[in-house]
């Protein structure tokens, strides 16, 4: 595959995404605009958002919470991106 110019870092000659991580349009887009080391930020981000949310990601909601997110971590699109309180981060005690 060819390297890209990745629309999220700006940093040219990045290696593309293996495959397309959606069957769709959006699936595409990754794929032609988004780098793999980015992909894989946001695969950190994402479980951090599922965790910290308790999300099921059977749910509707969960998915477009998921989506809106993406697109904004990603492409820098739509609404900012969902907060993670890390304020009392290893705070908790069983």
């Amino acid at each position: 595959m060819a390297d890209l110019e990745c629309v999220r870092c700006a940093k040219p000659d990045r290696s593309p995404l293996d495959r397309r991580p959606f069957p769709n349009e959006l699936g595409d887009r990754l794929v032609d605009e988004i780098c793999s080391e980015c992909w894989e930020e946001w695969k950190q981000r994402q479980m951090l958002l599922i965790n910290h949310y308790g999300l099921n990601v059977r749910e509707p909601k969960a998915r477009e919470f998921l989506v809106a997110n993406l697109r904004s971590f990603l492409f820098g699109e739509g609404e900012e991106q969902a907060g993670i309180d890390t304020s009392e981060e290893g705070s908790i005690r069983w």
